[in-house]
């Protein structure tokens, strides 16, 4: 999970203007309309064009005020009036598809706004005290001009610390509040940040390296001015705000797991299985989807688990696991050196696979030591679209005896290559292509990758050994059981309990791994739905292909094919599939 990718989840149309020539004027038309848009986003959203690669707002935060929320809300349907006045059927076929997804995603944000999400702006994996400083890795310190920049964006943080507090108070007052389970670690997240030695802050961070080359006059200004703006207004706003969590919030918050209990809940989680899944699946029909490939990934586990001569129950096998000190590092140096020694086996073999690589490169960083205890084993943050910042592939080192060898080879494929870093990176190098859809975040397609790239790691050569295997298929059942367990918490009224003894008895993830997901579940309804879904449609457009070609499939041209149009709702996919099929075909 990226900071880019949860504002690009979050349902509002990115646009831009196409890189290619328009091929007519209402192509023309539609362009400037695309880039207006994007302008205007840019500027709404000044932490997206950090994160893109554009530093001209990076003096400013996101305005999370009510009034923003209902100001972007009626630009939306203004938005959606303009465009559908400019006439389709007189567009080029790839400025229609254009068209056609940008209305999908303005019809999708209005409709999102009958559910005021937005008062819920802290949960588990999100909120100030994680995304700020990593903000603070993507803006650029190269000049006093950038510094006096970032000393306006620090003042900034008081303001956006009130502005949520005063969302959450609006939460409490609409019962749109969070389940007490998946906030229970961010009052104490919140207050080791505050805590901080100013000289510690990430927030410090860029003050501690100030470039040689400019004046001693200079550096020692700012120097000052930024540890008086972090310890002095900063660090306190912080503090604020955990002690507003701990005293006023929490007793506030519901004691029912699932979005059924919040207003509307059930509508409210039929519109995200829908937005997450880009499907018109119900969760009844996940959940029995998820039952099934549960039920045939066990099959695949049990085979494995006899070929490493283990002769006891799947339960004592899987303690085995978690307990056994061979499958695990105590030193975080050794981790972190096991996981970059994947990735450089990796990369010499994706030619074999893709036709077209990304420039950008991706390396391998550590997840800061506040955001660590409640962060998922890994995740992927994205470079910037003009190449000025690297991809890195974010791995934890929190807990070593949770962080199991045998995961360390399909969690690569999936964070950095061929999964999040190669299609990410692709996309946003599409220069053709409109920026919508550079940075699309369509999580069916984005998850759904990631996943099925965990699968081509037998092809690489990576799943040399049963473990390693095993290691593939419990990240697989991972998958699968959270068709059941989102499923069963949001629409089925499942407990938090329930949901963690079903991951317990069907994965070999570590409990502690276990409470952080089941916890990002219950913040995030439907996102977890996104990867098994999205992997079944890419390996069934795959298996659709090799049956039509037969002689005649190149699996370096369908890789092509899936990545070439950015990420794409599924339905759109297909359709783009088959066409790739039709046209091979003759």
């Amino acid at each position: 999970m990226t900071r880019l990718f949860l504002l690009l989840a979050a349902g509002l149309a990115v646009a831009s203007a196409s890189a290619a020539v328009p091929a007519g004027p209402e192509d023309a038309h539609l362009a400037a309309f695309f880039d207006r848009e994007w302008q205007w986003r840019l500027q709404e959203f000044p932490e997206l064009a950090t994160s893109v690669g554009d530093h001209r707002f990076d003096d400013r935060l996101t305005d999370e005020s009510e009034a923003a929320h209902e100001k972007r809300f009626h630009h939306a349907q203004e938005a959606l009036e303009e465009l559908e006045r400019i006439p389709r059927d007189r567009l080029t076929e790839s400025s229609r598809l254009s068209w056609d997804l940008f209305r999908r995603d303005l019809r999708e944000s209005i409709e999102a706004h009958r559910f005021p999400s937005w008062r819920i702006p802290i949960g588990p994996l999100s909120g100030p005290h994680m995304e700020l400083p990593e903000l603070v890795n993507e803006m650029r310190f190269e000049n006093a001009a950038d510094y006096e920049t970032y000393l306006r964006r620090l003042a900034a943080i008081p303001v956006r610390i009130d502005q949520l507090v005063a969302l959450m108070e609006a939460g409490i007052a609409s019962k749109w509040v969070p389940a007490a389970p998946a906030l229970r670690r961010a009052p104490e997240q919140i207050e080791s940040l505050a805590r901080t030695a100013t000289d510690e802050s990430p927030f410090f961070a860029p003050f501690r390296k100030i470039p040689q080359r400019m004046s001693a006059a200079d550096r020692d200004r700012l120097e000052k001015a930024g540890r008086e703006a972090v310890s002095g207004r900063v660090l306190p706003a912080f503090a604020r705000l955990a002690e507003f969590l701990r005293k006023r919030y929490l007793p506030a918050l519901r004691r029912d797991d699932g979005a059924w209990a919040l207003p509307d809940g059930e509508a409210y989680y039929a519109f995200q299985v829908k937005h997450h899944t880009t499907t018109d699946m119900t969760p009844r029909q996940i959940h029995e989807l998820g039952l099934a490939e549960v039920a045939r990934i066990r099959k695949e586990m049990d085979a494995v688990i006899l070929e490493t001569g283990f002769r006891g129950s799947f339960g004592e096998f899987l303690t085995k696991l978690r307990t056994d000190p061979q499958f695990y590092f105590t030193d975080p140096e050794a981790l972190v050196e096991k996981y970059r020694d994947i990735a450089k086996r990796i990369d010499p073999e994706l030619p074999r696979f893709f036709g077209r690589l990304p420039r950008n490169p991706y390396g391998v960083k550590v997840i800061p030591p506040e955001q660590e205890s409640s962060q998922t084993t890994a995740y992927y943050q994205p470079g910037a679209a003009d190449g000025s910042r690297p991809g890195y592939y974010m791995v934890n080192t929190y807990r070593l005896e949770t962080r199991p060898k045998y995961e360390m080879a399909a969690l690569t494929l999936h964070e950095s290559v061929p999964g999040h870093h190669l299609q990410i990176a692709l996309a946003q190098e599409q220069t053709d292509l409109p920026e919508f859809r550079r940075h699309a975040g369509y999580n069916a397609f984005v998850e759904g990758w990631a996943l099925y790239a965990e699968s081509l790691g037998s092809d690489i050569g990576l799943y040399r050994d049963p473990y390693s295997r095993f290691g593939m298929l419990t990240y697989e059942m991972w998958r699968a059981c959270r068709l059941v367990v989102d499923t069963g918490m949001h629409a089925m009224r499942w407990d938090r309990q329930k949901a963690v003894d079903f991951m317990k008895a069907n994965t070999a993830k570590s409990e502690n791994d276990i409470g952080v997901e089941v916890d990002r579940y219950i913040s995030w309804p439907g996102q977890a739905l996104a990867y098994k879904i999205g992997q079944r449609k890419i390996l069934e457009l795959a298996d659709r292909a090799r049956a039509a070609l037969s002689e005649k499939f190149d699996i370096r041209a369908f890789h092509d094919a899936v990545l070439g149009s950015g990420a794409l709702p599924l339905d759109v996919l297909e359709r783009q599939i088959d066409a790739w099929i039709a046209a091979r075909r003759r």
